[in-house]
């Protein structure tokens, strides 16, 4: 008998009841929100609140971050009911503690990859937190790149040709058309899809 292994999906950049129900129907495991406001689908804490309230519990509900300030990342959390912070910046393994201890929630911190030698960017927060995702860093040419949700990958056999120990999420560029092939070349359990 043959098992297939299930990959588990976040849908990040939930700014719209229609879109975080189309998540739910879809089977998401995770919702994201976005508190970056250059980000077309960033969210205001009223908006993201109320958004919130709707996600069943057997959800997870992510806020996504930018080199936040504790002032505004407390505001979040006392407003928003999250279960977990991304951190898509460039905060630093010290950063990253301060602020996990600051909001007390778990976190998922972004990598960003523009070769394979960038994987061991993420050695210093093992063991700080509970995710590591992998993301693209964007091309130095792109006009007004994000700190995510470019719709750019990076070559998935980076991933593949690892054995990693500890939790990890893939990311960038993934879309209806290629996350399976994504899913299949890096063995992937979880994936983060936002402007696919």
């Amino acid at each position: 008998m043959e098992f297939k292994t299930v990959t588990k999906t976040k849908i990040c950049g939930i700014n719209s009841v229609e879109s975080l129900e189309a998540a739910i129907d879809g089977g998401a495991a995770a919702v994201g929100f976005v508190f970056f406001l250059a980000s077309p689908r960033s969210v205001n804490i009223e908006a993201a609140s109320k958004l919130v309230a709707k996600v069943p519990k057997n959800i997870l509900r992510v806020g996504l971050t930018v080199n936040m300030k504790d002032r505004d990342l407390i505001e979040i959390v006392d407003n928003v009911a999250l279960d977990m912070l991304q951190l898509h910046g460039d905060e630093s393994p010290k950063r990253t503690f301060e602020i996990k201890e600051v909001s007390e929630l778990p976190i998922i911190k972004a990598i960003k990859l523009a070769s394979p030698g960038d994987i061991a960017k993420a050695a210093p927060y093992i063991g700080l937190v509970e995710q590591i995702l992998f993301d693209s860093m964007p091309p130095k040419d792109m006009k007004q790149a994000l700190p995510g949700g470019n719709a750019v990958s990076f070559d998935w056999k980076w991933l593949g040709d690892q054995n990693l120990p500890y939790p990890w999420m893939l990311s960038g560029g993934l879309n209806a058309k290629n996350i399976e092939t994504a899913i299949k070349t890096t063995g992937a359990s979880f994936v983060d899809v936002s402007s696919g």
